[in-house]
């Protein structure tokens, strides 16, 4: 075996690698020019000739590749000229000679260790581009066939894998087996670093095979720790679903924490006991604070809510414990953010806590808000409808961003708290928690700074396996993977990295906040899809067109031909103008009972699995127009204007109803949900609880994670 820090050889690597069932050309590897001619006859022609050694990583950069060698004469005076290109550094020099193998594509695949998430393995384009194009999937270790297929799917250059000038398309289940191949050399070989294999070639009738590979031997790699346990059942009710409330530091001044905290506490409608401690025992809001927790009652509170400096936090968190408190949230500021010294506070902190038995949330953190229990207790605004989100953040911002969506959009939050410091209990602990709370249909996560990658993501699998998990990704991650000596290094970035563990792990990963927020509220109002098929509904004929575009861009998703038998049905509903096909374009054909009844036959065909419906709120934005133009009431415009408000109710109502009897999603989009949101169309898509999005590319986007977790759900098993 190798020593760590060196990289073997090209012969060294092919050999190894082809241990696992990566196929190699046949090659000879010789020390003479001479010898190189025999080789080449022994091969047949046309060969290529390279020089090899154990310090010579990138050959073509250096001008030590010879391409389409005919005869021996060119094949002794190439190998020739190569021994004499070698430098001292290079070390014991050899030549390979190999067979020319053609093909007009190249991939290329490989291995790498990533310092956050481990061993991933590598597919893309490849070749002298391969860094420049930078089309590449990743996966971590080890992997499944599911997984290998996923990732050639994914590929964004999928048209290098049809037929191809002239060439047959690429054999999936060879290429799937070249990466189940380098999956299991990893995962057997944990000193290996990283393997390049580049150009992986794939030839005229469609096999892949490695012509270049070069694996970097290093340090074994190392399994991070399990880290700390997950707070118990009874640690989180008593964070979430407490019997009374202690705010610390509550005080008579509105603009301090001790103020808003306890006032937000009370407007929310809490039902529990109440209680502050306050050094001069003031009475605010009603609530008669005392000056020491110990003349509280015993027993009565399970949740403080600490406004205390951190100097005062020890103290009070024994005195909490003498009351039976079993869970703190620490909005206090002066730890892990503050230093070297702040960093030993927080640490002191969370061992004294673990020690008392109380779940410690934050330190720095902005709250923790739970609609069953009515309970906003936090620092900032805003208090959401109740619903199916459970939310976990590193960034109190984005808690307050979350909730404003909940409260523009009506679809609610179950649970939502700010992590803070995350000191003592992470993100994952908290989806991991809400994946089994009964009150919590999906979980949506902001994470950053992460420092063990591969642990966060094996918990993330856990709580994706159970429920719905949606997750937006800030910064990156600490450190990058090491580039070494291959391009399969350089390609290596964790953003693609972590979004292929998110992949593997059935984990949906939005790039924006606002696409985060909208794929948890389309988990946690619609129906899983049972298959990709898409049929848009609209009697807005452009909006049509471009959300049929975006299914075409969007991966997973199918706009489906019309059924014959499904064109019969809705030619008897429309004027012959309609357009026949999907997008279903009403053409301006609807009468009063149109749209509830196209949408009928649309959702009750079996084929179809999931419904767009676009123009929802038109005849209300003329209704409204005649209630402002000076005319109403008269000259009839009172019946209707509500005819047509009345209409867009119906319609919108109808989706709801149709969803729910046929348990396919449907879902509903006009730009009047943010440019006109009291429009009877969406306020009627509000009041049943579903989110009525601001446009068809949205709606699009939302079932695209709705349908590949589905399908994720499928070929796992998970029913």
């Amino acid at each position: 075996m190798a020593s760590a820090g060196t990289t073997l050889s090209e012969s060294a690597s092919k050999a190894l690698l082809a241990e696992y069932g990566v196929p190699m050309a046949d090659e000879r590897v010789v020390a003479s020019a001479a010898d190189a001619a025999t080789a080449a006859t022994e091969l047949g022609y046309p060969v290529v000739a390279k020089l090899c050694g154990d310090t010579i990583a990138h050959k073509t950069e250096r001008g030590l590749v010879r391409l389409r060698l005919g005869d021996a004469a060119a094949v002794e005076q190439a190998a020739a000229d190569l021994l004499a290109a070698a430098r001292p550094e290079d070390g014991e020099v050899s030549v390979l000679v190999a067979p020319m193998v053609s093909g007009n594509r190249e991939l290329i695949a490989g291995v790498v260790r990533d310092p956050q998430f481990g061993a991933n393995v590598m597919l893309g384009v490849g070749g002298i581009l391969a860094e420049a194009i930078a089309d590449v999937v990743f996966r971590p270790v080890p992997l499944t066939a599911i997984d290998a297929a996923e990732m050639i799917d994914q590929l964004a250059t999928q048209q290098l894998l049809g037929a191809f000038r002239g060439e047959a398309a690429v054999d999936r289940q060879q290429l799937q087996a070249v990466l189940l191949g380098l999956s299991a050399a990893a995962e057997a070989r944990p000193d290996i670093a990283s393997i390049d294999v580049n150009p992986l070639i794939v030839r005229a009738d469609g096999a892949p095979i490695a012509v270049d590979a070069l694996v970097e031997i290093g340090d074994a790699a190392t399994t991070a720790g399990a880290g700390r346990p997950r707070p118990s059942d009874e640690q989180f009710r008593a964070l979430f679903e407490p019997r009374g409330v202690l705010v610390t530091g509550a005080s008579t001044h509105p603009g301090k924490f001790g103020f808003v905290s306890l006032h937000n506490i009370l407007a929310s409608g809490y039902q529990g006991g109440v209680y502050g401690t306050n050094l001069q025992g003031e009475e605010v809001l009603g609530v008669q604070t005392v000056a020491d927790i110990d003349a509280l009652p015993d027993g009565a509170i399970d949740l403080v809510f600490v406004c205390t400096p951190a100097s005062a936090n020890p103290d009070l968190l024994r005195a909490c414990a003498r009351k039976g408190i079993r869970a703190a949230f620490l909005t206090s500021a002066g730890y892990g953010e503050a230093g070297e010294e702040g960093r030993a506070a927080e640490d002191a902190l969370v061992a004294l806590a673990d020690e008392l038995g109380i779940l410690l949330a934050g330190p720095n953190g902005q709250g923790v808000v739970s609609t069953p229990a009515h309970l906003c207790a936090q620092i900032v605004a805003p208090y959401p409808p109740a619903g199916r989100i459970g939310v976990a953040s590193q960034s109190g911002n984005f808690i307050s961003s979350f909730l404003n969506y909940a409260r523009q959009t009506g679809v609610g939050i179950s649970r939502a708290v700010s992590a803070g410091n995350a000191a003592a209990v992470t993100p994952a602990d908290y989806l991991d928690w809400y994946a089994d709370d009964a009150a919590t249909g999906v979980s949506l996560a902001y994470v950053e700074g992460i420092v063990d990658g591969r642990s966060l993501l094996d918990r993330f699998a856990s709580v994706a396996r159970r429920k719905p998990l949606v997750v937006v990704k800030g910064g990156a991650t600490e450190a990058g993977a090491k580039a070494a000596a291959s391009h399969t290094g350089a390609l290596a970035a964790n953003d693609k990295i972590f979004d292929g563990a998110c992949r593997q792990a059935g984990v949906t990963r939005a790039a924006t906040v606002e696409e985060a927020f909208e794929a948890a509220a389309t988990f946690a109002t619609q129906p899983l899809p049972k298959g990709p098929n898409v049929v848009v509904l609209t009697t807005a004929g452009g909006w049509g067109v471009v959300t049929s575009d975006a299914i075409h861009r969007e991966a997973g998703l199918v706009l489906m031909p019309l059924p014959d038998d499904l064109r019969a049905r809705i030619d008897t509903k429309l004027p012959p103008r309609w357009s026949r096909n999907n997008p279903v374009d009403c053409a301006g054909g609807e009468v009063r009972d149109t749209i509830p009844e196209v949408m009928e036959m649309i959702a009750s065909h079996p084929d179809v699995h999931s419904v767009i419906y676009l123009g929802l709120g038109i005849q209300s934005n003329q209704a409204r127009l005649m209630r402002e133009g000076g005319f109403h009431p008269d000259h009839g415009l009172e019946r209707i204007v509500e005819y047509h408000e009345r209409q867009d109710r119906r319609f919108a109502e109808a989706a709801h109803e149709l969803s729910l009897r046929h348990d396919k999603p449907i879902l509903t989009a006009t730009e009047l949900a943010v440019a006109d949101p009291a429009n009877p169309g969406p306020a009627a898509v509000r009041a049943t609880g579903r989110l009525c999005y601001a446009s068809g590319n949205r709606a699009v986007t939302a079932l695209g994670h709705l349908t590949r977790y589905a399908e994720f759900r499928r070929t796992r098993g998970l029913g």
